[in-house]
């Protein structure tokens, strides 16, 4: 019957690893006042009638913090890739320089910076929701076994087991958060 409960365990684990890998996934995207691929990452553009992403189809380089170089594999594409940009609304003005298109990332203003945090602060805050969900379901799990005979002191390690991982998960998503509003904040 340990077997069981180990499933349980593992299963948690699996789970909460991928909330807080979508959760560095989704600090990337907030921008910290320097230039990255990552900030034109979920862009598609149409390429020959399929929805692509934008770093399917060209070369994104940061040759320094302040601006970032779109050079497409199609040089056709630059006026669909450059429509895409502006259409996605995130503040940058692409220069189309015929071979490729050259972002260049405004500094962020304190304002604009305190904005970002509160993003990235909502966003741990929704991270650390879907780590009490799965720690919920993990625990009624647990109880199932319980019901189909696995004894009561093993379910009972089980349980404090999966509150000393959501526990260590969630210290995981605020210490990655404490980093990322450091980033945003620095000058």
């Amino acid at each position: 019957m340990l077997e069981e409960s180990q499933l349980v365990y593992d299963d948690t684990v699996e789970r909460m690893d991928k909330v807080v890998q979508h959760f560095e996934k989704e600090l990337h995207k907030i921008r910290a006042g320097k230039a990255s691929p990552d900030m034109l990452e979920g862009i598609k553009i149409d390429y020959y009638g399929v929805m692509t992403p934008l770093n399917q189809t060209a070369n994104i380089t940061t040759p320094d913090p302040r601006q970032i170089i779109i050079q497409p594999w199609d040089k056709s594409i630059i006026g669909t890739i450059d429509k895409a940009i502006m259409a996605a609304n995130l503040g940058f003005n692409p220069k189309n320089e015929g071979e490729v298109l050259r972002i260049m990332v405004p500094p962020i203003t304190e304002e604009r910076r305190k904005e970002l945090v509160k993003q990235a602060k909502n966003e741990a805050e929704n991270n650390k929701i879907s780590i009490r969900n799965i720690r919920r379901s993990a625990n009624d799990e647990a109880k199932k076994l319980e019901k189909d005979g696995v004894p009561e002191d093993d379910i009972k390690k089980l349980q404090d087991g999966i509150q000393k991982l959501t526990d260590d998960y969630i210290e995981k998503i605020d210490a990655i958060y404490m980093k990322k509003e450091k980033d945003i904040m620095t000058i």
